[in-house]
């Protein structure tokens, strides 16, 4: 039988979880003013205002509606993620400020940042998240080339900085991507499975990870995971952002030739016929916008 949802009141926002959870300690920190509730992660996120600033809370240990799992692993994925946010510090990650236990579970608070997720699948799934004139990705799509190739440069460069750290990207894609409209300013939001490079896929084919940015060695259990795997995935982004994603096709390509050719080596399924780095695969994008 169907475990009745239980409803919660905060504030400005009203969502529902599979059980009755404490919130207090989340409202001492101010006024919650959105939610983010529909993850199938285990995470429920808040943004908080208090004294007209504003952050972002990531939570671990209730049930949401989507989350299949045990809240207690929710709990440690998002403990042992916090050390990254440090390493791995950088002006086009979210900022971490705080974390800390509370009585059921684990609080880790971000600065706020005003931008719209390009993966916003609580509000455009499926089909309205290329074709709703709202959806960020939609939106996304429309900007000029030269627009869109800043801001994979903001993805790029932070991911040269990732790997100059001895890090390897895990389950990053468009849902990772924040865009602010108005700034033109990219973050990435979410690095929680990011790991220390080298590192072997020990999940197989359940391996972290939309199955439009993940390499072919993603779904296959002991492949390495490393600096060509995610060379892949910065070309399934590119792909993404200014072509037909998984459709490698020129003709749904936007941008210039030269790029098309880099994205293309970029995602090719033979690892040795990648670029060998982040760093080269950059050096060479930025050689073919010329």
């Amino acid at each position: 039988m169907d475990q009745k949802p239980t409803p919660f009141k905060m504030d400005r926002v009203s969502f529902e979880l599979q059980e009755d959870h404490n919130f207090t300690w989340l409202q001492s920190l101010g006024t919650v003013f959105s939610v983010f509730d529909q993850q199938d992660s285990g995470n429920i996120s808040f943004g908080i205002e208090n004294n007209g600033r504003k952050q972002f809370v990531k939570y671990a240990g209730c049930r949401p509606m989507d989350f299949s799992g045990n809240p207690r692993d929710a709990i440690s994925r998002l403990k042992r993620a916090m050390p990254l946010y440090k390493t791995l510090a950088h002006p086009n990650l979210i900022q971490l400020i705080d974390h800390f236990e509370t009585r059921d579970g684990y609080a880790a608070i971000f600065e706020w940042f005003t931008g719209d997720c390009l993966h916003s699948h609580w509000l455009f799934a499926g089909r309205a998240k290329h074709c709703h004139p709202e959806s960020p990705f939609y939106k996304y799509k429309q900007l000029s080339i030269e627009q869109r190739l800043l801001s994979l440069h903001s993805i790029f460069v932070f991911h040269q900085h990732v790997e100059s750290k001895g890090y390897v990207a895990v389950d990053f894609y468009d849902g990772s991507i924040l865009y602010d409209f108005t700034t033109d300013e990219t973050k990435i939001c979410d690095i929680d499975f990011y790991r220390a490079a080298p590192s072997v896929n020990d999940m197989g084919e359940n391996f972290w990870g939309a199955a439009r940015s993940k390499a072919p060695e993603e779904f296959a259990l002991g492949s390495p995971i490393d600096a060509r795997t995610n060379v892949f995935t910065m070309g399934a982004i590119a792909f993404g952002l200014l072509g037909g994603e998984m459709d490698h096709s020129f003709a749904k390509w936007e941008a210039n030739r030269s790029l098309y050719e880099v994205a293309l080596r970029a995602v090719s399924q033979d690892r040795g016929q990648r670029y060998s780095s982040v760093h080269e695969f950059f050096i060479a994008w930025k050689s073919a916008e010329n």
